[in-house]
């Protein structure tokens, strides 16, 4: 059998394509903040991608398994770095989330994302493949709520809601795709939509049962998705200007840098978590379109990679991968445009930013660790395998 390539060049090429994009958007949505140094934020922005590509590169000759054996000890390093931000980090718009580098600022929940899914990627694996009974499915769904338990609380405290969620979502679609029973499944399933339910209804009839677990502003981008005619000119001003631009771009956009309103800076943050408005407004329909195609690629490569892989700890970390930048990528969109309330989650590979950035291509510089290491057949257990 012929050697892999260590690189999956159909990934750098959709790379190089979101780099193109991020480096339009960035552009065009940071003009109102630069005074004069109109390329400051995209020039900032391409470094951070080169940094990045290296990163990724270096990643894929790394050999993954090895991280099997150091997943605890980088799931402690997370937890410490959490903690080290609770006290000591920098604090920005109410939020405690960043460590001073120097060089830059780092925000160890993005790291964490990456910990939490090789840490459980790790105990799946012992688990093997055999499906378990109801009863014996139950010590690993209690491990995982342990694992999860500790930097959902240490995140949700700085408060990052978004991120909080978000390495939840991945827990959740790990567990999933784990050898717990069916029945345990229908059970998951039936406690998050009762909970679900139960939300609805306090929210709506017991109001002040649960406004003391959320900040204000939380608060007020619930209460904005709910009943955004109502707070237009408070914490629902971002989404509807967001809105307007995005239908004002219809199918092919009003041209780059002409966005009405991003260019008259009516959408905040339109560089970092509102990219997609910039996108949109200026793109129109058919650039809003060709970006998702971009996305639908990457997530079906790594889903191609992930089913051809033999080792099972090698599959878990795609699978992780492939539902850390796909929540990502729903939620952001989705938040865009009024589907989903407004959080922090940042649009992968697009948003400016060098945390997230880098965070996301050493995901990508795992799975193509993966594919590197991985025979041309399906995965099976290691019993088949040796025969």
């Amino acid at each position: 059998m012929t050697k892999k390539p260590t690189i999956d060049y159909l990934m750098l090429i959709i790379l190089i394509g979101l780099l193109i994009i991020s480096l339009l958007a960035v552009y065009s949505g940071t003009g109102q903040y630069t005074d004069g140094q109109s390329f400051y934020f995209a020039r900032r922005q391409l470094i951070w991608y080169i940094i990045s590509i290296v990163i990724m590169i270096a990643v894929a000759y790394f050999d993954y398994d090895l991280l099997e054996k150091w997943s605890v000890y980088l799931y402690i390093l997370g937890i410490l770095l959490l903690i080290y931000v609770r006290f000591f980090g920098i604090e920005r718009n109410g939020s405690q989330r960043w460590m001073d580098l120097g060089f830059m600022d780092l925000q160890p929940s993005e790291l964490m994302k990456i910990f939490l899914v090789i840490y459980l990627a790790a105990i799946y694996k012992k688990y093997g493949t055999e499906k378990l009974s109801f009863l014996k499915s139950i010590p690993l769904v209690l491990k995982t709520v342990t694992v999860l338990a500790i930097p959902f609380i240490l995140i949700l405290r700085q408060p990052d809601l978004g991120s909080a969620l978000l390495i939840a979502v991945v827990a959740l679609g790990l567990l999933f795709m784990s050898n717990i029973g069916n029945k345990m499944v229908a059970c998951i399933i039936s406690v998050i939509t009762s909970s679900a339910l139960l939300f609805v209804y306090l929210f709506s009839q017991h109001e002040e049962w649960i406004t003391g677990f959320f900040k204000p502003h939380q608060l007020g981008r619930i209460y904005s998705w709910i009943n955004p005619a109502e707070y237009t000119m408070d914490y629902g001003y971002q989404l509807r200007q967001a809105m307007l631009g995005i239908g004002a771009g219809q199918l092919t956009g009003s041209g780059f840098n002409q966005g009405h309103q991003v260019q008259s800076g009516r959408v905040p943050e339109a560089h970092t978590d509102f990219v997609f408005a910039v996108i949109g407004e200026e793109f129109g329909f058919i650039g809003a379109s060709i970006l998702i195609v971009l996305y639908f690629l990457l997530i079906y490569r790594m889903i191609t990679i992930a089913l051809k892989t033999d080792d099972l700890f090698g599959v878990y970390i795609c699978v992780g991968i492939i539902t850390l930048i796909s929540f990502q990528v729903f939620q952001n969109i989705a938040m865009t445009i009024g589907l989903m309330p407004v959080t922090g989650i940042a649009l992968p590979f697009i948003s400016y930013g060098g945390s997230a950035l880098i965070t996301n291509m050493l995901a990508l510089g795992l799975v193509q660790s993966i594919y590197a290491r991985s025979k041309d057949y399906m995965f099976s257990s290691e019993n088949e395998l040796a025969a």
